[in-house]
């Protein structure tokens, strides 16, 4: 890294938007939970019809926003997530480095082509409760650099995942199931998001594979 930022946490989400004081900066993406921890939450969760789409849209999210730090969420995490990542003359955006791709195994090694991916697609998460959640809650979630919601994708899985949950849609990468659902279902757990029957039994059965 070329310097240290600050970045947000959950604890001080509403920081985008009063300018909150930032929690020092994370030198690694946010770590999944304890298998054990997974099983319980996704126990947890609400299961339930998903509500309508009408009305979402990604700019309701407000997806890379400024942080703290001046940078854009988007630049903090191909600045934390990148290997030997070389900033530009501002500070902020990446002119090169590599980026892994844990959804299929692949790594970019082009600025443009490393896209960032929400764990929990922003549409699933409209029809699973965020379409009642406040403008403030919804930006919060849309550039979550706490839990694990933002990770580095290559431009092919991410076009293939596109909105479609755990039961629709699983990494080509196998050996990801494990975090993917652990990931996944501590962000749904955290920002208390509702489960489809399916998505849950997905969710179960990828957490069957984490040795």
């Amino acid at each position: 890294m070329t310097r240290t930022r600050t970045l947000l946490t959950l604890t001080a989400a509403a920081g985008l938007l009063t300018g909150l004081a930032a929690a020092p900066a994370l030198a690694d993406p946010p770590a999944p939970p304890s298998l054990s921890t997974a099983r319980a939450e996704l126990a947890a969760l609400t299961v339930a019809t998903p509500d309508s789409s009408s009305g979402y849209s990604r700019d309701a999210f407000d997806i890379w926003a400024t942080q703290p730090d001046h940078c854009t969420t988007r630049q903090d995490v191909l600045s934390r997530d990148g290997k030997n990542v070389v900033e530009g003359s501002n500070g902020c955006q990446p002119t090169s480095g590599s980026w892994y791709s844990a959804y299929d195994g692949s790594t970019v090694t082009v600025v443009a082509q490393a896209t960032i991916d929400h764990m929990v697609p922003l549409e699933n998460a409209w029809i699973s409760g965020a379409d009642q959640w406040s403008a403030a809650q919804r930006k919060a979630f849309g550039n979550d650099l706490t839990d694990p919601q933002l990770l580095i994708a290559s431009e092919s899985s991410n076009s293939s995942k596109g909105d479609r949950s755990p039961d629709q849609w699983k990494p080509k990468n196998t050996a990801f199931w494990c975090t993917y659902a652990e990931d996944y279902t501590h962000v749904k757990s955290v920002w208390k998001l509702h489960v489809t029957s399916p998505e849950k039994t997905a969710l179960s059965s990828m957490l069957d594979t984490c040795s």
